[in-house]
Order: structure tokens, then sequence, then C-alpha cells
């Protein structure tokens, strides 16, 4: 997805760069590293929304990693007494600046982002529980999207932004014959097929496709009574993301957005457990699909940084961003184990034979040209 740049645009960045011309003729000697080190400065400076989350704080560290001035943008003070209460934080907490950035009101984000070269939209809904997460907070997660995108295009420090969505914003569909067996970052959830699915019949199990074995019937009732009631997190992933990629192309933001996969790491369970839950809906038809896939957050987090590290150089569009699919039935049950749902979300016998290949080229393809550039920015 590109950003059709309009006129007025085009017309303040000439007059940004005219101003620059301006300036760089007046500058006396010995001026010239100053003001370099001053506008590189600038551009080191970020939000991350969410700043409390998981994947907020891992891509905060990451940033950290890398020289920027972070800003952690939380929700209320209830938020800020939590940060001061993890051990993550605690390292940090000297190195960054914790400011209110209230997702589903503009004027604070306008707040929270003056002054910050880029955004991070990590932000998340705690869901409550496995049957928590429901259309009213899809809904929220849309306009909270379309919040950040505006209130990006309305700070006029931000010049780019990195949005959080979900590789569920690219999976659910029904089965057609006609689709390509490879899933990649030109494919989306069909919004219908989440709101609608709340009944399964034994001979449309389908997570974009799936066959049952001829004469599997216990497989199938087990597969029938723990069917989710309905698909809302992959449909509030991406109606968000949609809502975002639309609201940035009618307000000139330049945007990249990252779809991981399930997201795993130390102690991820006890600090990310609603949304891994929420994830794990429809799992079975994931498994059996050959889309059950998981991801470590640091990886994640260094997808953030890297996409918008080379949004200068090119990066554009959807990444999908996955480590591992799980297919063997062992691996399964390791991950229910991590997460002390054993017995609940997979009862497979047999492992998957999956239908479809999902694939994250364009991200690998990303990564390598980050470490080349890093590895020559420090020679």
């Amino acid at each position: 997805m590109g950003i059709i740049r309009t006129m007025e645009s085009l017309k303040a960045e000439m007059e940004e760069i005219k101003t620059m011309i301006t300036q760089t003729i007046q500058r006396k000697p010995g001026e010239d590293l100053v003001a370099s080190q001053a506008i590189e400065s600038r551009e080191k400076v970020v939000c991350v929304t969410s700043g409390v989350s998981y994947l907020g704080l891992s891509v905060a560290g990451e940033l950290l990693l890398r020289g920027y001035h972070v800003r952690l943008g939380v929700e209320n003070e209830e938020h800020v007494e939590k940060l001061g209460e993890m051990e993550a934080f605690a390292s940090v907490r000297h190195r960054v600046q914790v400011v209110m950035a209230k997702v589903m009101e503009v004027e604070s984000l306008c707040e929270a982002f003056n002054g910050c070269h880029g955004v991070f939209h990590t932000s998340a809904f705690d869901a409550g529980g496995i049957s928590g997460y429901t259309k009213h907070l899809a809904e929220l997660e849309a306009k909270a999207g379309e919040n950040v995108i505006e209130a990006c295009s309305r700070t006029s420090s931000v010049r780019k932004c990195v949005f959080t969505s979900s590789l569920l914003a690219c999976i659910w569909r029904p089965t057609v014959s006609s689709f390509s067996p490879a899933i990649d970052e030109s494919c989306w959830s069909q919004e219908s097929f989440c709101r609608e699915k709340k009944e399964m019949k034994y001979s449309r199990l389908n997570c974009i496709g799936i066959s049952l074995v001829q004469g599997d019937v216990q497989f199938a009732i087990r597969l029938k009574r723990r069917c989710p009631s309905a698909l809302w997190l992959a449909l509030g992933k991406t109606i968000a993301e949609k809502s975002a990629w639309m609201k940035a192309r009618e307000m000139n933001v330049n945007l990249v957005t990252i779809c991981p996969a399930l997201i795993t790491g130390p102690g991820f369970y006890d600090r990310n457990s609603t949304a891994s839950i929420a994830y794990l809906k429809g799992a079975h038809e994931m498994f059996a699909s050959g889309l059950l896939a998981t991801v470590n957050v640091a990886k994640v987090a260094k997808a953030h940084v890297a996409a918008y590290e080379e949004m200068s150089r090119g990066a554009a569009g959807r990444y999908i961003c996955f480590d591992k699919v799980i297919r063997a039935t062992e691996d399964a049950v390791e991950l229910q184990q991590q997460m002390k749902i054993a017995g609940r979300m997979i009862q497979f016998t047999q492992d998957a034979l999956p239908l479809y290949d999902l694939r994250n080229t364009k991200l690998r393809k990303l990564m390598s040209v980050y470490r080349q550039c890093t590895h020559t920015t420090y020679l």
C-alpha cells in the first residue's frame, strides 16, 4: 500500500527544504557539526504507545539500544504505577520519559507526540480473559488506530509511524479454490467471515481450508465443541489495520504495519496472558492448516525498529513476522504447557498436514538489508 502525496504536503516540504538551504548559507564556519547533531537528535525522539504492554516495553528497549530518546505512552495513573512495579522497566526508567497518551483522545495523543519524529503504535486492549475480547473492543481498536494516525498527521514533528497489527489480519477467510496456498502480506482476513463464524459444520471446518480425514468423527466433535463463537480479535486487528491505512492515505502519514504471529518470549504468558489466549481462538484450525505460528518478542521489537529506520530507504506496506510454524503435536503441547492451559487448546493426535504456506520473505529481506546497514554504520 502506498501513500499518495498531496500538493499541500509537497509545498510544505519544499518550504522546509528552502529554509534549510537558507540556514546552511547563513551558517558560520564550525556550525555545521552542531547543526547536524541537533537534527540527528530530533530524529531520535520517538513515542511508543501502550508502554506498559509486553510488546511496548520490548520495542522501547530495542529503541534505547539504538540510541533513541523514548517516550512511553500510558493510558492512566494505574499504568504508571504498574510500570513502576515491573522489573523490565526498572533498568530503563532513568532513560525514558513516561507520558499520558490516551488512544481514544486525539488531543492527548497530539500532546504526547509533540516533538517526536516517529511513533510506534503497539497499543493493545486488555481482553479480560478467554472470552473477553468482544465486538465492542474490536470497534474500539479500529477507532484507536484512526486516532493515532490523525494525531501523527496533526503533529508537525512526526514523520513516520510503525503500526502493530497481527498475523490474524491476514489468515481468516473461507475456503475458495481460487485462493493461492501462499499466505503473505497481500492476504487479508475477511471481515464478514470473522463476524459470522459462530458455528461449524462437519463438512466445513475451515480456517482458510481444512479437510477432515474420512471417519474421524471424534476429531470433528471435539473441534465443533471448542469452536470460538466469533473471531473478534482477528476482526479487531483487521479493521484496525485497514482503518489505519485508509486514514494514512487520507492524511498523508508515512505508515508501515507489522503483522506478528502469537508473541512469545520470557514470561510471555504471565505478562501477556489475555492477549495470548484471545489470539488462540480458532487454534485447532490454524494448527491443522499450517497457520499457527509464534514469534519471539525480541524479534518483533527488532522488526519494528528495522522497518522504522528503513522507511527512509524504501521500506513500505505490511510485514508478516513469525519465527516458527507449529506443525508437530509435541510443539502444540509444549505451547499449551507454556501457557498453562494444557489439554484445553489443541487435542490433535497427529501432526498437521498444512494446506497453506505462510511466508515472511518480505521481512527477511528487510532484516537482511537492515543488518548490513547497521553493520556499516558501526564500522
